[in-house]
């Protein structure tokens, strides 16, 4: 999961998955891979919601006649089938229950979509729920109006109702932290696999349970089709 020639991560479908403009701040020669996560706010732009769209944009939890709404998304916003096969694979693993699937609907057509995953935390004796977010994927129509945002805030909503208390995303360090997001690595909290020094900040948690940071250590294990080493290497 590094930076590709569109500025934009793999880190994260994905959140596992992160702008889709080109960012030559962040350009990298040796480190290039496709992306997990495609979001519409381009870290350091100024979004403008519509105020129409404030109206006609409706989230709901995917259900499973939705599949072909998600796999569209995601073919659209990342260009091709990669990311809709990582999905459609996530969403048949039992290693990844319990999920949170999201979908962004506008005047009843899909524009957007997020997933949550179960993952679990190594080296700690106390329990600890915890889930990953990747990917993340706008249609790029609706790309830069705020669409990721209310994913992402949507689902960190429904997630602490669950009970959930760290998420971790792999992705773009100046937009995630909009969010509440901060780099893990030196928390204690290791990703799936090595994340170079210079990408070190895109490997990130939220707590959604006060006093949860600094209590816990240990290296994050994601579901099975996320826990391979292609979707976290170059």
């Amino acid at each position: 999961m590094y930076l590709n020639e569109y500025g934009t991560y793999f880190y994260s479908a994905t959140g596992l998955f992160v702008t889709v403009g080109v960012h030559p701040s962040f350009h990298a020669n040796r480190y290039r891979a496709r992306q997990i996560s495609k979001t519409d706010d381009e870290a350091g732009c100024k979004i403008t919601v519509p105020a129409d769209q404030e109206e006609s944009l409706h989230i709901r939890e995917a259900a499973g006649n939705d599949l072909n709404d998600v796999l569209y998304v995601e073919r659209l916003a990342f260009g091709h089938d990669k990311e809709a096969e990582l999905v459609r694979e996530l969403l048949n693993d039992a290693s990844a229950e319990p999920l949170l699937s999201l979908l962004a609907f506008e005047d009843g057509q899909a524009v957007g979509h997020i997933l949550f995953t179960s993952a679990m935390l190594t080296n700690t004796q106390d329990a600890v729920t915890i889930a990953l977010l990747a990917p993340l994927a706008i249609v790029p129509e609706m790309q830069k109006q705020g669409i990721g945002g209310k994913l992402i805030r949507e689902g960190l909503r429904r997630l602490t109702k669950s009970g959930v208390d760290l998420v971790f995303v792999l992705g773009h360090p100046e937009y995630y932290p909009r969010f509440g997001f901060n780099p893990a690595g030196d928390l204690g909290l290791e990703a799936p696999y090595p994340i170079p020094y210079e990408y070190a900040d895109a490997w990130m948690v939220q707590a959604l349970r006060p006093d949860i940071i600094g209590s816990v250590r240990g290296k994050v294990v994601c579901a099975d089709a996320l826990q391979k080493p292609e979707h976290w290497r170059e």
